[in-house]
C-alpha cells in the first residue's frame, strides 16, 4: 500500500472523527481503528470484509480464524509489512500487549494512539511488540 500525497491531513481528520465515535465491536474497535487509519492514508480498507460482521471480540476472532488468521494482529501483518519498532514512523501501525490481549494502534511520534472502550489512549511506543509499515 502506498500513502496518498495528502496522507497527513487525512490521518489527522480521521483521528479527530475516531475520537468522537463510541467504541463498538465490529464497527469501531481497535482492529478497525488501525484499518481505518490505513484507509485514510492510502484509500485502501483491508478490513472491509469484516466490518459489521461481528459484535463481540470472540465473534471477530471466530471469523478471522475461518479466514486463516490467528487474530486481528495477524490480519494486519498479512496486509502491512512488519518492521523494527525502532524504525516506527508517524502513521505506522503498532501492536501493543494489553490486559485484554493485543491491541492495534497508530504510531504518533513517541506514542501510539490506541482505541479503548473508554477513549483514545496514548501508550508509549516502547510498549509495542510489533510495528507495521503503512
Amino acid at each position: 500500500m502506498k500513502r496518498l500525497p495528502d496522507w497527513k491531513p487525512r490521518l489527522m481528520s480521521y483521528l479527530v472523527r475516531a475520537a468522537r465515535r463510541p467504541f463498538k465491536e465490529g464497527e469501531h474497535d481497535c482492529a478497525l481503528f488501525l484499518a481505518g487509519g490505513v484507509e485514510a492514508m492510502t484509500g485502501e480498507d483491508y478490513a472491509a470484509p469484516y466490518r459489521g460482521r461481528y459484535s463481540t471480540t470472540l465473534g471477530g476472532l471466530r471469523i478471522l480464524k475461518k479466514d486463516g488468521f490467528e487474530d486481528h494482529v495477524a490480519l494486519a501483518a498479512h496486509h502491512l509489512k512488519e518492521k523494527p519498532v525502532a524504525f516506527a514512523g508517524v502513521g505506522d501501525g503498532a501492536a501493543v500487549p494489553t490486559s485484554d490481549g493485543p491491541a492495534l494502534g497508530i504510531v504518533q511520534g513517541e506514542g501510539i494512539y490506541l482505541l479503548t472502550p473508554a477513549r483514545i489512549a496514548i501508550y508509549p511506543l516502547l510498549r509495542a511488540h510489533k510495528v507495521f509499515e503503512v
